[in-house]
């Protein structure tokens, strides 16, 4: 999204394009290479001795892409591989030191006027042989410095898997020990294609020096020249307004520490190609190159969660929405605190915001006052007031006991009761009528007038024969 964005923005000719870079800058690294050899040399012409010697030889220096947070990176074959033989030269070097004679300090065998001395010089060139004079073992040494700040000091080893042919052919390096932590590095999208349009316009970027507080990457625009898919030979570069000899302009990059830096292509800001050659004719190697390489080593270039959070605050501050942006820089430097690129972002995006420039504030400013209707809300409260009292009435209906709805009557005057009367038909609605044949002693209350019901102690009428409660006989 934040390539499609960016599509929109004009950019005037031989201007960096804002933005564009920003994708793959993060993940450009210096990388250094270095041919260490321990050698020892077996003196048998005065007396035995054995001389021990090691020596360094720096033999290249360029630029490199993160395409994996693992650390893996593409570059150059003439970045891994050293063209010369370093262990012909160490046994020149070795030579020279210990027996004091004239011997060019080169990766070519020579000879002396000395017949024994040559005949153990010659003994000691490789390959060794089972009268070698002297033994060889060579290791490259290759360092990685990732664009960071603070500065990585001694940046991380990698190795070459797989190598080209040639020395501007593509290399694949891998991390010697994987990085520890985190959720590694950032990394940078690679094209499917390079653009078939003559003229078509691209960035180059990549260091000049080891990265640090006084030397940070370096961007130029340069322009496709006539071709289609870059073959062995690269594609060259040309300014379509004939103001700038491009292929010098690069050549001298490349010289300088940008050979084999990633090509960006103007459209997305994916990388389309390495930057190859030197002198006065710089050119681009292909991505297909690139990626068929990845493929045979068995590498997949892979994004990871600082790329996507990346581009999410980039999509936000390429269109100018600063207090937006601003968090998502903040957690790209969370996830990778060294991140150069997205701290500057950052810093800009603080310095911007609120202020006349931040589109945020001017969407929120011009935003027309529409106050939203109060009536939905009195409605929806008043529905929860009349539900909340109805469920509070049927509450209280079922807690309260019924009341009659007409007093007691009196009873209608009658004749007086005599111990003649027919007997009560009592009728229980809570239980059957039933006679308990036990008889039970009637209790008496203090006037003789007054009887109980035996069987449940209520109070008998004077003319009852059985119990209007319990229907127990009051006489047995």
């Amino acid at each position: 999204m934040a390539a499609l964005v960016l599509l929109a923005m004009p950019v005037a000719a031989h201007e960096h394009p804002s933005g564009i870079t920003d994708l793959v800058t993060p993940a450009v690294v210096r990388v250094e290479a270095v041919s260490h050899v321990e050698i020892t040399l077996l003196d048998h012409v005065s007396e035995l001795k054995h001389v021990e010697r090691s020596y360094d030889y720096p033999f290249a220096q360029g630029t490199g892409t993160v395409i994996n947070p693992d650390g893996s990176l593409v570059a150059l074959r003439r970045l891994a591989v050293n063209a010369e033989d370093v262990a012909i030269r160490s046994a020149n070097k070795i030579f020279a030191e210990h027996h004091k004679v004239k011997i060019p300090d080169d990766d070519e065998k020579h000879t002396i006027s000395d017949d024994l001395l040559n005949r153990h010089l010659q003994d000691c060139y490789p390959p060794m042989s089972s009268t070698a004079t002297c033994i060889i073992n060579v290791t490259t040494e290759i360092t990685a410095y990732p664009n960071v700040s603070p500065a990585s000091a001694d940046g991380y080893k990698v190795k070459c898997i797989k190598a080209g042919s040639e020395p501007d052919s593509p290399a694949v390096l891998v991390p010697v020990t994987p990085l520890a932590g985190g959720v590694g590095m950032p990394t940078a999208p690679l094209a499917d294609k390079v653009p078939d349009q003559q003229g078509s316009p691209t960035n180059v970027a990549g260091f000049l020096g080891r990265p640090g507080p006084n030397v940070t990457h370096t961007v130029e625009i340069a322009h496709l020249g006539k071709g289609g898919a870059a073959g062995e030979s690269g594609r060259p570069f040309t300014d379509p307004e004939g103001k700038v000899d491009e292929p010098v302009k690069l050549g001298g990059l490349a010289d300088k520490g940008m050979v084999g830096a990633p090509v960006i292509g103007d459209k997305n800001g994916h990388v389309i190609g390495l930057l190859v050659g030197g002198g006065k004719e710089g050119r681009m190697i292909g991505i297909r190159e690139v990626t068929g390489l990845l493929a045979a080593a068995k590498v997949v270039p892979r994004r990871g969660a600082i790329d996507t959070a990346f581009e999410a605050a980039l999509t936000r501050y390429h269109t100018n929405y600063y207090t937006e942006a601003a968090p998502g820089f903040q957690r790209v430097l969370e996830l990778y605190p060294g991140n150069v690129v997205a701290a500057a972002l950052l810093k800009t995006s603080l310095a911007k915001r609120g202020g006349p420039e931040d589109q945020g504030t001017k969407s929120a400013a011009t935003a027309p006052a529409r106050s939203t209707p109060l009536w939905p809300f009195i409605l929806a409260a008043g529905i929860l007031f009349i539900a909340a009292g109805g469920g509070a009435y049927l509450l209280w209906r079922r807690r309260t006991p019924e009341k009659a709805t007409e007093p007691p009557q009196p009873l209608a005057a009658g004749p007086p009761l005599d111990d003649g009367a027919n007997q009560t038909v009592v009728v229980r609605r809570s239980q059957p009528f039933q006679v308990v044949p036990q008889q039970q002693q009637v209790m008496t209350a203090p006037d003789p007038a007054i009887k109980y019901c035996t069987s449940c102690g209520m109070r008998l009428g004077p003319a009852h024969r059985f119990c209007g409660y319990c229907g127990h006989p009051t006489e047995t």
